[in-house]
């Protein structure tokens, strides 16, 4: 019963702190729900005891991109000044595709038939990852490492030679 008060308090976090980040007017506010957001799927992640996944959204997520996504809006003078305009330009379609969504999404949870199992005991996951990463997903990750190496390159070529002109 704990379990699943703890869960649901953290959803509400999570899904909260998300439309927050969504729907609020300053982009200060904006960065600093994000951080909720990222700090309720940690959350959810310890509660479904894969622990590797947790620490790899808190160091990434949490402590890479949201500080440096921080630092950016705190350097940009007078960001926290601009007011968004155009804020009513497609309220009635992304309505409608909301409704639909939610609408696809209760007909698949109330049509599927759900079986129950017992939880089984809750174990590290760090362990088989690595193996799993150093064999048989050996070749995938290093492909998927050039690729993110890659676009790394292609962004830093792009910034320079925007610099440029």
């Amino acid at each position: 019963m704990l379990q699943q008060i703890i869960f649901y308090a953290l959803a509400a976090l999570t899904v909260g702190s998300a439309a927050f980040t969504a729907f609020s007017r300053n982009i200060v506010h904006s960065t600093f729900a994000l951080l909720g957001a990222f700090m309720g799927v940690v959350g959810i992640y310890v509660l479904l005891a894969a622990d590797f996944v947790a620490m790899v959204q808190l160091l990434v997520y949490v402590g890479g991109i949201l500080v440096v996504t921080i630092f950016a809006v705190m350097l940009t003078q007078g960001i926290a000044d601009v007011t968004v305009s155009n804020r009513e330009v497609g309220v009635i379609p992304a309505l409608a595709t909301s409704v639909i969504g939610v609408a696809v999404m209760l007909y698949a949870v109330i049509r599927t038939p759900w079986h129950q199992t017992p939880v089984p005991a809750a174990a590290p996951t760090t362990y088989a990852i690595g193996n799993a990463f150093l064999g048989d997903y050996v070749l995938p990750f290093e492909v998927a490492s050039l690729v993110l190496l890659a676009a790394l390159i292609g962004a830093i070529v792009i910034s320079r030679h925007e610099a440029k002109e």
